[in-house]
């Protein structure tokens, strides 16, 4: 493919530059928005910033989005290109979920679930109405105080079902370290844990549409969202030199555990199988549609016939980035002059050659 470079271009370039630096600021009259306002009041918008970004950092993640002037996309674009040029001095170990100090945990297949339902900030049980009183600069109401019992203990869902045996249990984990794909390129075939980080950093309307596809029959699965948990996590790490474990801090995920029926095969009993997600921030419909699309990419391992978009493994990881997906798509908009150009003398020079070729009337 031939790119031509555009000449004299570099004036208009820089005056677009400046042209898009007066748009970002928008009305000089209008107070600038400071990234604590955009981390505090589009608190969705970082997390999915964060999560598409690979990087958790909640001030880098509004600052992406102020400068990305809303564009999540972009943003996520900028969070990574500036991941991408620190260092790496640890790996963390695997958080432990069950520890989780939770904000928000539901389940859709136990009503009187171990622990209580906590419903956490929600809007699923809110009328979609535009709240005019938020366009007043003012105070929010009161929040209703929590109970002052001591937390119950929140054993996962799964744990529970595994007691008797009814779903597949936890992997064991693998002796080699898990791939990278902040370090590594995808290849195929991709083992689980890669996968598992390309949804997580998955675009997450892509997703969700493909989460979507299997529940109208688009793939065999019938699922069912066994918990969902958001709380914040202890991260740690375990130093060489210490040659123990310490905890370098918290942050908040998102965990979904789906739960599907499974009919068994002659080496495996009926039971329930999972589709897993955990995805940075308060991203519960992301950690869904992850639950979703990875149990359908289990499809053949499971025994299944791969017949559905969701359950093709090289169509969901080749397609879900959408940083890689915006530089294909947005590099149409680069000078293709010399392509065009050959297209256009060889669609002229079929058409005189089928025009000659006609007969004479």
């Amino acid at each position: 493919m031939a790119y031509v470079a555009v000449k004299g271009g570099e004036r208009a370039i820089d005056a677009a530059h400046a042209w898009l630096a007066e748009e970002r600021r928008g009305d000089p009259a209008v107070p600038d928005v400071s990234l604590a306002q955009i981390d505090n009041q589009l608190g969705r918008a970082v997390d999915r910033v964060m999560a598409e970004g690979s990087l958790y950092d909640r001030g880098l993640a509004a600052l992406a989005v102020k400068q990305a002037q809303g564009d999540l996309i972009e943003a996520a674009f900028l969070l990574r290109a500036f991941r991408a040029t620190l260092p790496r001095f640890a790996h963390s170990l695997p958080v432990e979920t069950g520890r989780m100090q939770v904000r928000r945990r539901i389940s859709a297949i136990f009503k009187d679930v171990p622990g209580g339902q906590v419903l956490g900030p929600t809007c699923d049980y809110t009328h979609r109405l535009l709240d005019f009183a938020l366009a007043d600069s003012g105070e929010p109401p009161p929040r209703v105080p929590a109970a002052d019992a001591e937390p119950a203990p929140m054993p996962l869902i799964h744990e529970i079902l595994g007691q008797e045996g009814l779903i597949e249990a936890d992997p064991p984990l693998p002796d080699a370290a898990p791939g990278d794909l902040t370090r590594e390129p995808l290849s195929l075939p991709a083992s689980r844990d890669v996968r598992l980080q390309a949804l997580a950093r998955g675009d997450e309307g892509f997703l969700l549409g493909l989460g979507y596809s299997t529940q109208r029959g688009y793939g065999s699965t019938h699922p069912f969202a066994g918990e969902v948990r958001m709380g914040e996590v202890a991260v740690e790490i375990e130093p060489p030199e210490l040659g123990f474990a310490i905890d370098i801090g918290d942050i908040v995920v998102s965990e979904c555990q789906m739960v599907t029926q499974f009919t068994g095969s002659k080496t495996v009993a009926p039971q329930f199988t999972r589709g897993y997600g955990l995805v940075f921030g308060f991203s519960e419909r992301k950690a869904l549609a992850m639950g979703l699309v990875d149990r359908a990419m289990r499809t053949e391992e499971l025994g299944g016939d791969v017949t559905a978009p969701a359950q093709d493994v090289a169509f969901v990881l080749s397609h879900c980035d959408n940083i890689e997906a915006t530089g294909f798509v947005e590099h149409l908009k680069l000078p293709h002059y010399v392509d065009f150009q050959n297209e256009l003398a060889t669609l002229r020079t079929i058409r005189a050659t089928a025009k000659a070729a006609e007969p004479a009337v």
